[in-house]
C-alpha cells in the first residue's frame, strides 16, 4: 500500500440540530455538536466524523476533549514521512483510550488513501452486499401513545426493525404496547444503555414474553461477569454495546457467555479496522453482529453503511436515513428505499460534504500543519 503524505489536518466543528429530541437512559440530545476531521494530502483529501457527544455520558469521551487530544497528541504522533490507515493505529497506540478521536483520525486517513486509489470503503472492508437493511432507534417518550405514533411513522417509512430505548419505569409497558399494536411479525429489540443491575433480573425476565430480537447493554459496561449471569436467567438474547471496545473484549465476552449478539460501533472501538476485526472474531464464533449508530451525519453514515454490508452483519443496524435525525444533512441525504440503504460505491466514503451546507453549519475551524 502506498503511503499517504499528509500536508495538514483540519478540525472543524459543526452544529446540527436534531429534528426531534432524542432521549435515552443517560440524557436528552436536541442537537449534535459534531467534530469533523479533514486530512489534506498532495493527492486530495479525506473526511471523517468524530462520534463523541457534547458531554461524557454515553462514554468517557466528549467532543471538546476529542478535539484537544487530537490537537495535542494524536495528530503530532502521525509519521511525517507518510502513513496508511493501518499505520495510524500503531502510531496512536501509546495513548490510552480516546477511541472515538483515534477512529476519526484513522478514518480520515483511510478515506484519503482510498480516494487516491479509487477504491470504496465497502470494497476495502470486504462488503458482501450492495444494500443493507435498516432499523431505527426510538428514544424514550413522554407517553405510550406518543411512542406508538412514532413507531407507526417509522414502520410506514419502511424500517425493517424497531429498537426501543428503555430504562427503569419505561420498559415492560411500552414494549407490551408496541408488540400488541404491531404484532409478532415486527422485528423488535430494546436498548437499556446500562440502566439496570443484576438485582433487576426478575423484572427484565418479564421481557421474555415479547419475543424480542435482543436486549442491548442491560448492565454496566465494565461488568461482563454479571452479564453472563444475567444471560443464564433470560431467554431474550443479550447484546453488548458499551462493553465491547476491542476485538479482545469481544472474544472475552463470547468466551464468558456474556452475550450472544454484538453491536459494533466503529467509533467506540477505535475505528473501522478494529470494527472489522470484531466482525471476524464474532463470525468465527457464530455470533451475529450489527452496526450501531451515534446520530451521525452523512459522513459517518456512509462508512457505517459500508461496514454493515460485511457478511457477518446479519441483523439490521441503526443505519437510518438522514432525515431521521436532520432536516438537512451535510452530504447528499441517505434515503431509505424498501427498508434499505445503498452502499456507496464511489472512491473512499463515496460521499463528501456539500460546501454551502457545510459552511452554513460550521462553528469553528482549526488547521494543524504536519
Amino acid at each position: 500500500m502506498t503511503l499517504t503524505k499528509i500536508s495538514g489536518i483540519e478540525l472543524r466543528r459543526i452544529a446540527m440540530p436534531l429534528v426531534a429530541p432524542f432521549r435515552t437512559s443517560f440524557g436528552i440530545e436536541t442537537s449534535r455538536d459534531v467534530l469533523l476531521v479533514r486530512v489534506v494530502t498532495p493527492d486530495g483529501e479525506g473526511w471523517a466524523e468524530c462520534a463523541a457527544m457534547s458531554e461524557p455520558r454515553y462514554c468517557s469521551e466528549y467532543v471538546d476533549g476529542a478535539q484537544d487530544v487530537l490537537r495535542r497528541f494524536l495528530v503530532p504522533a502521525l509519521p511525517k514521512d507518510g502513513v496508511d490507515a493501518a499505520a495510524v493505529g500503531r502510531a496512536l497506540e501509546p495513548f490510552t483510550g480516546h477511541r472515538m478521536a483515534k477512529s476519526a483520525l484513522e478514518s480520515a486517513v483511510l478515506d484519503a488513501q482510498l480516494r487516491a486509489t479509487g477504491e470504496s470503503f465497502g470494497s476495502y472492508l470486504g462488503a458482501a452486499r450492495d444494500r443493507v437493511p435498516c432499523g431505527v432507534s426510538v428514544g424514550i417518550m413522554d407517553s405510550v401513545p406518543e411512542l406508538l405514533d412514532a413507531v407507526e411513522r417509522y414502520v410506514a417509512e419502511g424500517y425493517v426493525r424497531i429498537k426501543l430505548k428503555i430504562e427503569p419505569g419505561w420498559d415492560i409497558e411500552p414494549v407490551r404496547a408496541v408488540r400488541e399494536r404491531f404484532g409478532d411479525e415486527l422485528l423488535l429489540q430494546v436498548d437499556a444503555n446500562a440502566a439496570y443491575t443484576l438485582v433487576d433480573a426478575q423484572h427484565l425476565a418479564k421481557l421474555d414474553q415479547f419475543g424480542l430480537l435482543l436486549i442491548e447493554q442491560p448492565l454496566a459496561n465494565d461488568d461482563l461477569v454479571q452479564h453472563a449471569q444475567l444471560a443464564r436467567l433470560l431467554r431474550t438474547p443479550i447484546c453488548l454495546d458499551e462493553s465491547i471496545e476491542s476485538a479482545a473484549h469481544a472474544a472475552a465476552a463470547i468466551s464468558l457467555g456474556a452475550c450472544s449478539v454484538i453491536n459494533v460501533k466503529p467509533a467506540r472501538v477505535g475505528g473501522y479496522l478494529e470494527a472489522r476485526r470484531i466482525h471476524d472474531v464474532a463470525r468465527a464464533h457464530g455470533v451475529p453482529v450489527w452496526c450501531g449508530g451515534m446520530l451521525e451525519t452523512g459522513i459517518g453514515r456512509a462508512a457505517n453503511v459500508a461496514l454493515a454490508a460485511l457478511p457477518g452483519f446479519t441483523l439490521p443496524g441503526d443505519t437510518s436515513g438522514s432525515h431521521r435525525y436532520f432536516a438537512t444533512d451535510i452530504t447528499e441525504p441517505f434515503v431509505l428505499a424498501d427498508g434499505h440503504l445503498d452502499v456507496p460505491t464511489g472512491p473512499g466514503l463515496g460521499t463528501e460534504p456539500l460546501p454551502d451546507v457545510l459552511d452554513a453549519v460550521t462553528t469553528s475551524k482549526e488547521w494543524i500543519s504536519l
